[in-house]
């Protein structure tokens, strides 16, 4: 069109040309992502993990406080959430819990999540009205299918006890509670959320073939043995990945840079922001590598 001899399609061309030109870059970075070798875990449920870290009571409530989160985040995205076990503190929150995520692409939405979470705020205990600061580990698992790992019954120990409240006493007289301990490995997973001892069963088969499977990863790369380590650390506040900021009603994400005034929204479960955020930083690290690789190529 722009060789036309008419005048009035000779202008239109170049107008076209001017309104598309500006979006061949943003086309082309879309076009490089979607070229990018996809993460063959992004489709797999998760076993996610939580635990207090420094912080006492305060640490706990804050854990219950994350796991009501994830449950929101999850809520949003249609997916289904099963707690396995949990253990509740005096003080009415969570010393640690894990529960099966399932849904679509799980795996891809949460596997940033992993790490140390920091809390600075004025506990409801604090009379002087000093903030306080404590942590939790948070550790997002890819579920492993029964065809990846298969568990032989020679290899594994299986205990059924009587599910148990807070402060250890027990909540049911029936042996439903169920403790699968993998011989080879040591792996312990136990479950006692639901009533049936065939379905608490069931459900830590799911957890032990995730911590298996990890495990058989760990052995293919290094490197994701390396991630899972820096992934949990030692649950001191000092391993942070986000901190959550109460009084200033912000979350920082210290891997991006990334800072939100928005941390009432954030604990009701609204994650889009730092889930888009992560996802878009961690594409760009890997269309960088992918560059570097194919120079040095």
């Amino acid at each position: 069109m722009l060789t036309e001899t008419d005048a009035d399609l000779r202008e239109m061309a170049q107008d076209e040309i001017l309104k598309l030109e500006p979006q061949m870059a943003q086309i082309e970075e879309e076009l490089k992502i979607l070229l990018l070798p996809k993460d063959p875990l992004d489709e797999k449920n998760v076993v996610l993990e939580i635990r207090a870290g420094t912080g006492g009571d305060e640490a706990t409530l804050f854990a219950a406080e994350m796991f009501r989160m994830y449950g929101r985040f999850a809520e949003s995205r249609g997916w289904k959430v099963e707690v396995t076990s949990s253990s509740e503190s005096s003080a009415g929150g969570l010393k640690e819990v894990t529960a099966l995520v399932s849904g679509t692409r799980v795996y891809s939405q949460l596997k940033y999540e992993g790490g140390v979470h920091r809390v600075q705020r004025v506990p409801e205990t604090e009379q002087q009205g000093r903030v306080h600061t404590s942590a939790i580990t948070v550790a997002v698992l890819p579920e492993a299918d029964e065809v990846e790992i298969k568990l032989d019954a020679k290899d594994i120990r299986i205990d059924t006890f009587c599910s148990s409240g807070p402060g250890g006493q027990s909540v049911n007289t029936t042996y439903s509670a169920v403790r699968i301990t993998h011989l080879p490995t040591g792996v312990v997973v136990s479950c006692q959320d639901e009533k049936s001892q065939i379905k608490n069963r069931a459900k830590a088969e799911r957890v032990l073939r995730s911590r298996l499977y990890e495990i058989e990863l760990e052995k293919q790369q290094d490197k994701i043995g390396a991630e899972r380590r820096t992934m949990v650390g030692t649950g001191d506040r000092s391993e942070k990945i986000r901190t959550y900021n109460f009084p200033q009603n912000r979350v920082t994400d210290h891997r991006i840079g990334l800072t939100l005034h928005q941390l009432d929204l954030v604990m009701e479960g609204k994650l889009d922001a730092i889930a888009d955020a992560l996802t878009a930083h961690y594409q760009t690290e890997r269309l960088k590598n992918e560059g570097e690789n194919g120079r040095g190529a």
